[in-house]
């Protein structure tokens, strides 16, 4: 025993060491180059050492192969030595090939060159940054401030320089300095925040983010503060049409609009990884994110679809309390949200359902969708009841969405998950729009239907697509392999 604990204890010291390694060529990666090593869509530039050894550990369990910390920093140093551009690469995956693949190969350094064809020594691949305006900075602007600038790197994709809010003085900028900084769900903001109240700015991790006043769209002349060519993300909801969006393009400096909600009337709904390449950018400037739910269940929704296909369903959405709920009893326009979200569970309407024609409009058959708002401030669930056109066990159904999840155009979007622990404290934090909770998949005895289970951040995992979103709109994303 005593031997063993000595032998793991030092492997595990040895892992460590390796960690600290792979994180020094990880960041020199992202900050002098652009290029972002992952391993399954987890991040690894600014993680603890500790939780990189986690993921390698999810990975190990996840594709059921030794990929350790050792093939990681291996392959981390084979990319650096490469003439590889701005670029995103899933090493989890680079790894599970070099584990099946790596004996058919000279060398490591072949290896890579063969999976990264189009990547490595392409010299005409160039990024122009984009300016990014924040107008309305409550959850959603939040949450997109803090993944903008964790995202910044040398500042070659989306460049944050100003949000917009209802009201200025130097106190309400500390105030909302503070909001970012702790977040009582999200936690601490990694980086540092520095007020400039004589400036009427915030220094964040070094990227100075002008805060403006302005009550409604195209009051603001943006160039003033340097700001040209800009995305205006619109996180208020207040304006949801053409004619009230349309007016943020009358200020000087905003070139594109991004809504994140769903959009009225002939606004493209777009969630990315499903339909956003059917818009080009150039031919329409006013877009919007759909929903946090809409995000959630048509990934899930496409999958089942075109391996499948779906005669009809019904989703059921056990969705966190917000802001347009009463925290105490009070009135509210709409039925059953004027009693209190801290106490109650309420049966409401979604949009979701209407809103999956839009992003799916080959999916034609019958989904309906209701919602059931709980006492929980963040992470929600997708209940999706289907009835199947081809046959499937359970097990085949999760088969094909743990495939979905692991690469394919979809792998952003999808993340999948084998704990029979699962609960939705879990989810926060979760890049992806959706998490698949394989062990609780029921499959019915004749295999023509299925229930499936689909975890949510509705806030943090719904940001992160409008930041792809984002980036596909300003023409920035990164060569990519995974």
């Amino acid at each position: 025993m005593a031997k063993q604990y000595e032998s793991e204890f030092n492997d595990w010291i040895r892992q460590e060491k390796l960690a600290i390694e792979l994180t020094k060529v990880v960041g020199e990666l992202w900050l002098d180059r652009s290029i972002e090593l992952i391993i399954f869509r987890r991040k690894i530039f600014d993680n603890s050492v500790s939780e990189i050894l986690n993921d390698h550990l999810y990975a190990q369990k996840f594709t059921n192969l030794p990929l350790s910390i050792d093939i990681s920093v291996d392959l981390a140093k084979t990319i650096a030595s490469l003439q590889v551009p701005p670029a995103r690469i899933d090493i989890g995956r680079l790894g599970a090939e070099w584990v099946k693949e790596g004996g058919n190969y000279a060398n490591q350094t072949d290896f890579v060159k063969d999976k990264l064809t189009g990547i490595v020594g392409n010299t005409e691949f160039t990024l122009k940054p984009k300016d990014v305006v924040l107008y309305g900075f409550g959850r959603i602007g939040r949450l997109a401030a803090r993944i903008l600038i964790a995202e910044a790197g040398k500042g070659e994709q989306l460049r944050l320089k100003a949000i917009v809010t209802r009201e200025n003085s130097g106190e309400d900028i500390l105030k909302r300095a503070s909001l970012l900084r702790k977040d009582s769900v999200h936690g601490k903001m990694h980086g540092t925040i520095i007020d400039d109240l004589e400036n009427e700015s915030l220094i964040i991790n070094g990227q100075v983010v002008k805060m403006i006043y302005s009550n409604a769209p195209g009051t603001v002349d943006f160039t003033q503060y340097g700001i040209e060519d800009a995305l205006l993300i619109d996180n208020t909801g207040v304006w949801r049409d053409r004619a009230g969006l349309e007016k943020h393009l009358n200020s000087p400096g905003i070139s594109q609009v991004l809504l994140t909600a769903p959009g009225k009337g002939d606004i493209p709904n777009i969630v990315h990884g499903v339909n956003h390449e059917k818009f080009d950018p150039k031919n329409d400037k006013i877009y919007s994110a759909a929903s946090c739910t809409t995000n959630a269940i048509t990934p899930v929704l496409k999958v089942i679809e075109d391996k499948l296909g779906i005669v009809k369903g019904h989703i059921e959405t056990v969705h966190s309390y917000t802001n347009d709920q009463n925290l105490l009893d009070n009135y509210h326009k709409k039925y059953r949200r004027g009693k209190s979200a801290a106490m109650n569970m309420v049966i409401t309407e979604t949009g979701a359902a209407s809103a999956i024609k839009k992003v799916l409009p080959g999916l034609t058959q019958d989904i309906t969708g209701n919602a059931v708002r709980v006492p929980t401030p963040n992470v929600s669930l997708a209940i999706l009841n289907l009835q199947l056109k081809s046959s499937a066990t359970k097990d085949e159904v999760n088969e094909i969405l743990r495939q979905a999840s692991l690469q394919g155009e979809l792998c952003e979007q999808l993340d999948y998950s084998i704990s029979n622990e699962l609960v939705s404290t879990d989810i926060i934090g979760n890049p992806h729009a959706s998490v698949i909770d394989a062990p609780a998949t029921v499959g019915s005895a004749d295999n023509r239907s299925v229930v499936i289970y689909a975890w949510y951040d509705n806030e943090f995992g719904y940001t992160r697509q409008v930041v792809r979103l984002a980036k596909y709109l300003c023409n920035v994303i990164r060569l990519r392999y995974y």
